[in-house]
């Protein structure tokens, strides 16, 4: 190949590698010369400009100064190289010689400034000026080729710049104090000394004055004063992360760039030129994706990993991959967020991947931040997985062998299908130990995990408050406030409410939930769990006689008219009102359920109100009592007299009563009062829908059957005490001995038949990055339900040595919390954010797009859902 298609070829390659990363960077030369005198040079070589005034002489600098106020200077091209320069020692010395970068070089820079411990002791921290080093911001250079070969043209004009941004450039480029030179080792400048074939020249010749617009990417030379004004202006403090390199090695995740003795971050506001700070824009009902997101992303070793040559690992034949996208995905994102002077990132593409390779997160409903974490750690292990050909292997019986060689045989097996970064970073391991109750065959296994989920165990009572109505002749609504555990069952209830209201031998109680005063569900599994019964719900407990087979419950629900106005019309319908009442009764037709409903309704007759005065009825009881003689008859419960005397003064009157469904919703046929009763679907059960006229209304003190409580009022005088609990006591219900459900059945070897086995976990093998989930969110039959027990969880020194069942000697089990991804709100809905230690004692908030610092004291709330730990070696 001969030098001029060898030189096009280079041309190529570089043309080829502006359009692939078009972020230059313009740094002092001083600090980047710093980071490469302690790495292996690559090789690359620079070009060095000298800047000097551009030429405008007399008269016509004046009029340029007053018509053209940008600022315009020439970049000279010197033949000094750089090594020459480096041999003379003159390179950086001024304070005023800068350097162009590409993107990758300037990562790299900035990851061994941030890690420099060592030089900052020794007093070799770098000060690029006497100012803080400030954010990255952007700046637009026009350039242009001059008459002369060997110099460009530089043109920066307030109309392509901010004004803050044109300020700070010309006390960089005011050339009239001292000479600066300038170092591209970007390969952009190169472009405009090529031959005339190239396309960009001739583009730029064809248009007259026509110049080429070139962005930088400036860092280390902004006003800090400036730029805290700028911050406070934008009034979101979007940012800019703190440190690059996060292995874990040492006491903790360093988060200071090297810099003068003078200068630091302060923790007691958000400072830009910081890196890892950046917040993600929610696109609608993503912050569970971006709060798991932020977490993964200030995780150690993966923000290594990601920020290096990741994709040559990537395994785009993995069938149970997803063809790299994932890790390509999650890979540009963690760029962004850890780029310089970068902006609140929207995540759109990596939702995009997300959504098709798990259709459970597509669309924008919210979702669980725990899930989609689970997802992408295995998403991203298969992608990067090292092993190319799976082999088949068989797990071997364990005969009488040790556990240790069983477990390092379990693990091996593991390793030779599994291999890639989440493997060696987040994964544990820990030994199952299966008992069959019959034969006593145990059954061990050692199991890989990502993660751990911890459940929450209760450690205090739960009250609750029931309405319990009396039916009878001496009816009675009456409110009780019971206690019972707060992990217990229905059966616990009705033991607790039987004793508060003296309940008799021969009754017994009928619960059930009232919304809209209607009844909704019936409470009578007694092994239904209480955590289906929320706070907000409204209880109503039937006192009912036993032994009454023969006579069917009968549910009566209350309706009236209900008129208001829509766009000036008035409109009519039904509407429920006051809390269902009950009884049992021998109704065969109509009127003997007019007779029923009529005698429940004693006690509310307003001419009564004076004989109800009489029979001391009080503020937490309705009650009638009717002095009847020992052998009176009666009829459904009620005496004779009194049945006949109401019945015959109300069947005339305007009620109109109506077969229903089990929740009162449908009408169906009528109730006639003399003739007999249609059939219904529910058997030893009755519901009745009765409407109630307006002359009806007057004659009742509904008021009196209308007010139903909730299960627990909260308020900010009712505020249920929170619950606590410690995390050591999660680990230990984790690990605890239990028997297995009904639905996880295990097939006994011994036995030959599914046993009820109990089942021990113990932990044998820990991850360097430990992630803990809390199971906050139980989901039922009926209905899914938050935990918001506060989880008190060590920050600094989460140890585990007494919790595992092998110590190997070597590894350590002491951790240091770094992340927390937090849910606000209740089980339907709520938001997620996420903590991030940065250092030190500093913590920040990720809210979405919106970064700012947090307390220490402040991180530990009942908000807290998943906990990122990371190994702290023993010293």
């Amino acid at each position: 190949m001969d030098n001029s298609s060898e030189d096009s070829s280079q041309q190529q390659q570089t043309e080829s590698s502006v359009k692939d990363d078009q972020r230059v960077y313009f740094v002092p030369y001083r600090w980047w010369k710093e980071a490469q005198d302690s790495a292996p040079s690559d090789g690359k070589s620079a070009t060095l400009y000298t800047v000097a005034p551009a030429p405008s002489y007399g008269a016509m600098k004046l009029i340029n100064n007053i018509f053209s106020p940008d600022i315009a200077f020439n970049l000279r091209r010197e033949e000094e190289s750089l090594s020459q320069s480096q041999e003379n020692g003159e390179v950086g010395v001024s304070g005023r010689d800068y350097a162009l970068v590409p993107g990758d070089m300037w990562l790299q820079a900035l990851k061994w400034h941030s890690n420099s411990k060592v030089a900052a002791k020794n007093g070799k921290s770098f000060s690029a000026t006497d100012e803080d080093i400030a954010d990255v911001y952007p700046l637009q250079l026009r350039l242009s080729v001059s008459r002369e070969t060997s110099s460009l043209g530089v043109r920066i004009s307030k109309k392509d710049n901010t004004v803050e941004c044109f300020r700070r450039a010309y006390r960089i480029f005011s050339v009239d104090t001292e000479p600066s030179r300038i170092w591209d080792l970007s390969g952009q400048t190169a472009l405009f000394f090529s031959n005339e074939n190239n396309n960009m020249i001739k583009d730029s010749q064809k248009q007259s004055e026509q110049d080429l617009l070139l962005e930088l990417q400036v860092y280390g030379l902004s006003d800090s004063v400036k730029n805290k004004a700028k911050k406070d202006e934008m009034s979101v403090p979007y940012l800019n992360g703190s440190s690059l390199l996060m292995n874990g090695s040492g006491g903790g995740i360093t988060s200071n760039l090297t810099r003068s003795s003078s200068s630091s971050f302060s923790g007691g506001s958000c400072e830009a030129g910081t890196l890892g700070l950046t917040g993600l824009q929610n696109l609608g009902n993503t912050c569970f994706m971006n709060s798991a997101l932020q977490c993964l992303a200030h995780t150690p070793k993966l923000v290594d990993y990601f920020l290096g040559d990741y994709k040559r690992e990537i395994n785009h034949d993995n069938p149970l991959g997803m063809k790299g996208e994932i890790a390509s995905g999650f890979g540009d994102l963690l760029k962004k967020l850890w780029a310089p002077g970068a902006s609140p990132v929207a995540p759109r593409t990596f939702k995009v991947k997300l959504s098709h390779f798990a259709p459970q997160f597509s669309g924008f409903n919210q979702h669980d931040s725990q899930e989609v974490l689970a997802f992408l750690l295995d998403g991203l292990h298969e992608d990067l997985n090292r092993v190319k050909d799976k082999p088949y292997v068989e797990a071997k019986d364990g005969d009488d062998r040790p556990d240790e060689e069983i477990a390092d045989e379990y693990w091996n097996y593991h390793l030779a299908r599994n291999d890639s970064i989440i493997v060696d970073v987040c994964q544990g391991q820990y030994r199952s130990t299966l008992v069959c109750p019959v034969c006593k065959k145990v059954s061990i296994t050692f199991d890989p995990f990502m993660y751990l989920s911890l459940p929450l165990p209760s450690t205090s009572m739960r009250s609750m408050t029931l309405t319990v109505i009396k039916s009878g002749s001496d009816l009675q609504i009456s409110t009780f406030t019971i206690t019972v555990p707060k992990d217990g069952k229905l059966e616990d209830l009705i033991r607790a409410l039987s004793t508060a209201c003296s309940l008799e031998s021969d009754e017994t109680l009928l619960v059930a939930e009232i919304y809209n005063n209607r009844i909704i569900r019936y409470l009578e599994e007694p092994a239904d769990s209480l955590s289906l019964i929320r706070d907000g719900d409204r209880l109503v407990a039937y006192r009912l006689h036993k032994g009454t087979e023969g006579a069917p419950l009968v549910m009566f629900t209350h309706q009236q008219i209900d008129e208001h106005y829509i766009y000036g019309k008035l409109t009519s319908n039904w509407k429920a009102f006051g809390i269902p009442l009950a009884a049992h009764g021998r109704v065969l037709k109509g009127s003997d359920v007019c007779s029923l409903y009529l005698q429940l309704l004693v006690p509310f007759l307003v001419q009564n109100r004076a004989q109800t005065n009489e029979h001391n009825f009080d503020r937490s009881s309705t009650q009638v009592c009717t002095e009847t003689e020992p052998d009176d008859k009666r009829v459904n419960g009620f005496p004779v007299s009194i049945a006949e005397e109401n019945a015959a003064e109300h069947l005339d009157m305007e009620f109109h009563f109506y077969l229903s469904d089990d929740k009162a919703i449908a009408k169906g046929a009528e109730i006639v009062m003399n003739e007999p009763l249609q059939s219904t679907d529910i058997p030893g059960r009755l519901n009745v829908l009765v409407n109630w006229s307006p002359k009806m209304v007057e004659k009742y003190n509904t008021s009196l059957f209308s007010s139903l409580p909730e299960v627990f009022k909260s308020g900010f005088f009712g505020k249920r005490p929170q619950d606590s609990v410690s995390l050591y006591k999660c680990l230990e219900a984790f690990l605890k001995e239990e028997p297995l459900g009904p639905e996880d059945m295990w097939f006994c070897p011994g036995c030959k038949e599914h046993r009820q086995a109990t089942k021990k976990l113990d932990l044998w093998r820990l991850p360097e990055i430990l992630v803990i989930h809390l199971k906050r969110f139980s989901d039922s039959r009926f209905i899914k339900n938050k935990l918001e027990t506060y989880v008190d969880f060590p920050t600094h020194d989460l140890d585990l040595s007494s919790y595992m069942a092998y110590k190997d000697g070597k590894s350590s089990y002491r951790y240091m919390l770094y992340a927390i991804s937090n849910h606000y709100g209740s089980m339907g809905g709520g938001h997620y954010t996420a903590f991030v230690h940065q250092g030190a004692d500093r913590w920040y908030d990720f809210d979405d797009s919106h970064v700012s610092p947090i307390s220490k004291d402040k991180i530990k709330t009942s908000a807290a859902y998943v906990l990122f730990y990371r190994r702290v070696e023993e010293t």
